[in-house]
């Protein structure tokens, strides 16, 4: 079974592949290209995403969400983010003190 523990996983690649710069990644390319382009496929992709899940199959959702996670992770490494700061935020919401009645 899967495990969301593989996203920490993945952003340790994305920041490897960014350093290394290896031949043939597509990470360390499109980290080349700026953060501008990387947050223009952030948008493609929830688009895409947004119509699978109004139209395709289960797998496809699957696939444009997998694609919409892995574009974040490289945007927020970007920005010097990393999951772990969405995931503090979030928490934040739902502390005792700022839910309603």
């Amino acid at each position: 079974m899967s495990d969301v523990s593989f996203l920490q996983t993945l952003e340790n690649v994305i920041r490897q592949r960014i350093e290394a710069s290896p031949e043939g990644s597509y990470t360390s390319r499109l980290a080349a290209e700026g953060t501008l382009r990387v947050a223009q496929k952030v948008g493609e992709e929830a688009v895409e995403l947004a119509i699978a899940a109004a139209a395709q199959d289960r797998a496809h959702v699957i696939a444009e969400a997998a694609d919409l996670l892995y574009h974040l992770l490289l945007l927020l490494k970007l920005r010097d983010l990393a999951l772990v700061d969405v995931v503090a935020e979030l928490e934040s919401r739902h502390a005792p003190d700022r839910r309603g009645p």
